[in-house]
């Protein structure tokens, strides 16, 4: 099953590159911004419970469709950008195993347990 769910997100991560492709932006926006959702990380800083919601925020995926459609329907390029990249950079935090956050610890994911501890 693991295979299976890297491959769906994979399919996503390469559906908003080529959204991204469809923007109009140079690629230096996408590779400057790709990483930009982990700054969410931050709200750890506060406590878990700030900290997974504001990860889960910027890694949700369908907040980042809602940003894209925001985009789309009130003309506004730079939101179509802004969620295309959301969606990719949770695509591939996905591929890579980290999923939404429980309140409990960073650690604690909707995809399971991450880090050393896994157990």
């Amino acid at each position: 099953m693991k295979i299976q769910l890297k491959l769906e997100y994979a399919a996503f991560l390469a559906l908003g590159i080529f959204a991204f492709s469809q923007t109009g932006y140079s690629w230096w926006w996408f590779a400057g911004l790709f990483l930009a959702p982990d700054i969410s990380m931050l709200g750890y800083t506060i406590n878990n419970k700030v900290g997974a919601f504001c990860y889960n925020l910027f890694h949700h995926l369908g907040v980042a469709i809602i940003v894209y459609i925001a985009g789309i329907t009130l003309s506004i390029p730079y939101l179509q950008m802004i969620g295309t990249i959301l969606f990719a950079h949770s695509a591939f935090d996905r591929i890579l195993g980290y999923g939404l956050k429980y309140p409990d610890s960073f650690q604690n994911t909707h995809l399971g347990k991450i880090g050393k501890n896994k157990d």
